[in-house]
């Protein structure tokens, strides 16, 4: 994982004349797609003179018959050891699991640096190798396809290379001898993949291609000449941090076009627009911005590699730090099911297979249990078909005022919309809602009787269904404008006491009176959420956290405007003056 990204491509010579006359032949008597061919060495075409034995699937078939896919995510990879990021060891059950939740292949994430000496002949420790082979074995013996990978390294060592070329260069192909050796004879459902986001310290753009061309050069052949199942192995090979930015696929697919290898896969990662994905510079929603960079992305994708034949294995999807079930979500869930419903979609008309990041925070490990529903929901939905949205997942209804008709706007994404429901109740046309070409509006007398003695908080959850996919949750909620208090701290941070009263933070503006933007991110005045702030909801308190008060100006007021959901917002004043930190109502 994880930052930035996207992908890259190659593309072997044309078939020649006895091929493409071979080809017409299988597609005159319905052989699939699946089906090769043996001929004699005169071109005698006749039926009779073929034989027609059954080989490996072409690469773009066996590609798109791995979506999905699923990251065995900070395991394997973690530092130093398997359990050292908070994940139990992996069991064969885990992968049982994911095959039985509909995943047809996984990528299984590997740090070898901290299990390998640091000096030539850069031995890999042979109980590492032989339990990533159980956890490979594992994998393939549930049928599923693997991508198998050097991962943290890319930062660990890999990165030096711009200063240590020589020395990374001998460590990077023994430690791909090693591996290569060890699976030579593991069957064609297990990939490699050359190094997970390719970084180099301290060059251009320019530099960082020939570096991540020169090494995924060396991948590829010293795999090959490997022998063994390796001859032939899918070979996964990433651009330069695994960007899907117009020049890092032109760079790519270049370099897989002078391999002249049909066994090549292009590699990139998505973690969305990236103010969205952290809820950064006021991108709390999926909005226009959002949705077209997403857009972008995939039609880069497909017009440079998948409409050529190009397989493309996208190696890690999601948002950035989403969800982190040890703090409070920085995308909103109805923006985040947005996201997840139109990445889906995307991959699928691009062509592309899509492997889901999980670091844990999707799947518990220990009970085997999703930890969101709702999320994995979409997501499942997303590999088939589009699911209907709306502009959001919430009705706000102010305690303090009478209740009024609200309206949503429908974005039924190609199907139609079909009506509301509370359960298994269905609210009543004209009565409990209206609907007048995509605006949603709910009666005021359909709210009251929702809302009940609306006490602060979800009142109730109505479903808006489509002709397809996923239902659109509602959740009709009272709230009242927060109330927040004064405080002090220090520079570890202020806790401000808030009465949410059936509110959520969305995010926090910081300005000092001359205009400026106070806070860490002075590049823009909407500070990153749980970098900057977080809300406590439990605890009924907002945090500022020692990062953004130590970037106060001494002596000097912040003025923070917390900006709610209900579309409410507070203002608050914040002075730090030596490592004192004091905050006022506004």
């Amino acid at each position: 994982m994880k930052g930035t990204q996207q992908p890259a491509p190659r593309r072997s010579r044309g078939p020649g004349r006895l091929f493409r006359l071979v080809l017409a032949l299988v597609a005159a008597i319905g052989l699939t797609s699946t089906t090769a061919f043996a001929l004699p060495s005169h071109e005698d075409l006749s039926p009779a003179r073929l034989t027609l034995p059954r080989l490996a699937a072409a690469p773009m078939d066996t590609v798109a018959a791995m979506q999905p896919s699923w990251n065995l995510g900070n395991t394997l990879d973690a530092i130093p050891d398997e359990t050292s990021w908070g994940n139990p060891p992996v069991t064969k059950a885990l992968l049982d699991t994911i095959k039985a939740q509909g995943f047809r292949s996984v990528r299984l994430p590997v740090t070898w640096g901290g299990h390998q000496s640091a000096t030539a002949p850069y031995t890999i420790d042979a109980t590492w190798m032989n339990r990533v082979k159980q956890v490979v074995d594992w994998a393939l013996a549930d049928g599923l396809h693997v991508v198998l990978n050097v991962h943290h390294d890319s930062w660990q060592w890999i990165a030096t290379m711009p200063t240590d070329h020589d020395n990374v260069l001998a460590r990077f192909k023994a430690t791909w001898a090693q591996i290569a050796a060890k699976f030579r004879d593991s069957p064609q459902s297990l990939l490699f993949e050359s190094n997970n986001e390719p970084q180099f310290n301290n060059t251009t753009d320019a530099q960082g291609n020939q570096y991540n061309n020169e090494l995924n050069t060396a991948f590829h052949t010293l795999v090959r000449q490997s022998g063994g199942n390796n001859a032939t192995r899918l070979l996964v090979l990433p651009t330069l941090h695994t960007n899907a930015g117009q020049d890092f696929l032109d760079i790519l697919a270049a370099e897989m076009k002078s391999l002249n290898d049909p066994n090549l896969v292009a590699t990139v990662h998505y973690y969305g627009y990236w103010p969205f994905s952290v809820n950064i510079a006021g991108g709390t929603r999926f909005d226009a911005t959002s949705q077209q960079d997403m857009t972008d992305t995939f039609t880069r994708i497909r017009n440079t590699l998948t409409s050529k034949g190009i397989p493309v294995y996208l190696g890690e999807y999601g948002l950035l730090n989403f969800p982190d079930y040890n703090h409070p979500a920085r995308v909103e869930l109805g923006e985040s099911l947005k996201y997840f419903e139109q990445f889906g979609y995307e991959a699928r008309a691009a062509g592309v297979t899509t492997a889901l990041w999980d670091a844990f925070n999707f799947l518990n490990r220990t009970t085997m249990q999703w930890r969101d529903p709702a999320i994995i929901d979409q997501i499942k939905s997303s590999w088939t078909t589009r699911s209907g949205t709306a502009s959001f997942d919430r009705i706000f209804l102010a305690k303090s005022s009478a209740i009024t008709a609200q309206t949503l706007t429908l974005n039924p994404n190609g199907g139609s919309f079909r009506g509301l429901w509370q359960g298994s109740t269905m609210l009543a046309q004209g009565r409990d809602y209206t609907v007048s070409g995509n605006q949603l509006t709910l009666t005021a007398a359909a709210l009251t009787r929702l809302a009940g003695n609306r006490a602060y908080g979800v009142n109730a959850t109505v479903e808006a269904r489509f002709s397809r996919g996923i239902p659109w949750k509602i959740h009709v909620t009272t709230y009242d404008r927060p109330v927040l208090s004064n405080a002090t701290g220090n520079t570890n941070g202020v806790s401000i006491p808030t009465q949410f009263r059936g509110d959520q933070l969305a995010t926090v503006e910081a300005k000092y009176a001359d205009g400026s933007n106070a806070g860490p991110t002075d590049w823009t005045p909407y500070q990153e959420f749980n970098e900057a702030f977080s809300p406590d909801y439990p605890g009924s308190a907002l945090l500022l956290t020692s990062r953004f008060v130590n970037s106060l100006r001494d002596n000097t007021q912040a003025t923070l405007t917390f900006h709610f959901w209900s579309g409410a917002t507070v203002t608050y004043r914040v002075t730090k003056s030596g490592s004192t930190v004091t905050g006022t109502v506004g």
